[in-house]
């Protein structure tokens, strides 16, 4: 008999008809045979006077127990091919299994007080990296903010190639004062590779202005260095005295501003949101030549074990390829110990922060004011200090972010390093990145150990000075830094 020739089951959803009823039955007992098998029939159901009701009920929790079964071995197939599927988008992580270290994920981390809550989201490594710069941007205002100049390095594991943002030639925008330029470089970025809308990688930033922030203690030290003139009311108590670790700051216009940028569709609107106010306070025409953000492919250095990325001139990545091309041609060994980072690479008027996930997209930012507080020129209508980078500035010397991209014919992992301060750090880099080429790619294993070695132990980092370290391995997001618990980070 053929099955598909015998609508038994939705015959018995019929009501029942008593001139089929004999008829029924036979056929009732055949089908129950063999659809139905020992462990779930019923023991009467081709003798039940009703139509079957009890076979049928057999058979349809027979389907639905195969179903779950079935839908059970597509979930774990899916959670196990999560991770790697796409380098933009954001697969959520799974229900359970096996746990890590500290710094070592399975979706994607951020080496940053923020920016966790938009990976969360559905965001990738650019919205989470620019959302936490703009955090960062309220928050430290000693290091970073609407002000400063930024430079990035984004590695796109889709296509496998890395992208260099930069934020266009310093531009004055009155004497002894930067033109601001984070806004419409950020934009731009986000424009280009965000996944989550404008406006929601300003709500964190926008709320942390405008209901306040508790003061961390490097922005406490940096008031206590630098003195507070020109920074009250924002920084200060009422008697003019600094604000102390655990104080409440807010910002209020500031929070204006990020509104107004979160409507802004164009890299040069978000841009305008800040500068049309800025003019107004120093009393000047809006300039006609606005900041002009690039991206660009990034400079790259071919070595055994892969590819070298870092961004332009007139940042420090040429001279940091240079330094490592002459290393690598030159057979000599590596000094050991490796000269260290110097303690004034820690600049209170830089910052730095890298994301990346699973799949081996990876962004670094790095960003200066030129000097702890820039200017310390704060805008009265904005609440945003200008930094004192001007035209003739030699700051962007600090900035040389580096992905290494492992060769394609092997597993190709991806390591970043970014850290800034001033002129030495290329030369510190170079020994860090060395270093790394001579041991090899670490296995799984050896990358969950590092992250809880101290630093002077940690075989791809080197020195004492402040290095942020990302890689992804084996489906895995890896953090670290130097020292290793200089810099908060977060991953789900």
């Amino acid at each position: 008999m053929e099955l598909a020739a015998e609508p038994v089951v939705y015959q018995k959803l019929l009501p029942w008809e008593p001139s089929l009823e004999l008829e029924e039955e036979e056929e009732e007992e055949e089908t129950s045979e063999m659809l139905v098998p020992n462990p779930w029939r019923h023991q009467d159901s081709s003798r039940n006077k009703a139509g079957g009701l009890p076979g049928t009920w057999a058979r349809v929790a027979a389907a639905l127990l195969l179903l779950a079964v079935g839908c059970s071995l597509a979930v774990r197939q899916l959670q196990n091919q999560g991770s790697s599927t796409g380098s933009l988008g954001s697969v959520a992580p799974p229900a359970g299994g096996h746990s890590h270290g500290p710094g070592v994920y399975h979706h994607g981390a951020i080496i940053s007080p923020a920016g966790r809550e938009l990976l969360v989201a559905g965001g990738n490594v650019v919205d989470a990296g620019v959302g936490a710069a703009l955090c960062l941007a309220v928050v430290h205002p000693h290091a970073t903010g609407l002000g400063a100049l930024f430079w990035g390095l984004f590695h796109n594991s889709s296509s496998g190639n890395s992208t260099a943002l930069t934020s266009g030639p310093a531009q004055t925008l009155a004497p002894g004062l930067g033109l601001p330029t984070a806004l419409p470089t950020l934009h731009l970025l986000h424009a280009r590779f965000g996944r989550l809308p404008w406006p929601r990688l300003l709500v964190g930033p926008t709320t942390l202005a405008q209901e306040g922030f508790l003061v961390d203690t490097p922005l406490a030290r940096a008031l206590v260095a630098r003195g507070t003139e020109g920074l009250c009311p924002l920084l200060c108590h009422a008697d003019g005295t600094p604000l102390g670790a655990g104080a409440r700051a807010t910002n209020p216009q500031l929070a204006a501003v990020l509104r107004r940028a979160a409507l802004a569709p164009t890299s040069d609107l978000a841009g305008d949101a800040l500068l049309s106010l800025l003019a107004g306070d120093l009393g000047l025409e809006v300039p006609s030549a606005g900041p002009r953000p690039t991206l660009e492919p990034a400079q790259q250095l071919p070595v055994p074990q892969g590819i070298l990325f870092t961004t332009p001139s007139p940042s420090a990545g040429p001279e940091l390829l240079a330094l490592l091309e002459a290393a690598l041609h030159s057979g000599a060994p590596i000094p050991d110990p490796c000269p260290a980072f110097l303690q004034t690479a820690v600049s209170p008027g830089s910052s730095a922060l890298a994301a990346v996930d699973s799949s081996g997209s990876v962004l670094l930012l790095t960003s200066s004011l030129n000097c702890s507080f820039g200017s310390a020129h704060l805008s009265p209508s904005t609440g945003v200090l200008l930094s004192n980078l001007v035209a003739k500035s030699t700051a962007s010397a600090w900035a040389c972010p580096l992905i290494l991209r492992g060769s394609l014919d092997t597993e190709a992992d991806v390591l970043g390093l970014v850290a800034s301060g001033t002129r030495d750090v290329a030369r510190a880099m170079t020994h860090t990145i060395l270093r790394h080429l001579a041991a090899g790619t670490p296995t799984q294993a050896q990358y969950q150990h590092q992250g809880q070695q101290e630093p002077t132990q940690h075989p791809s980092t080197c020195g004492q000075g402040t290095l942020l370290q990302v890689a992804a391995h084996a489906e895995h997001a890896h953090v670290s830094s130097v020292p290793h618990d200089c810099c908060p980070f977060q991953g789900f």
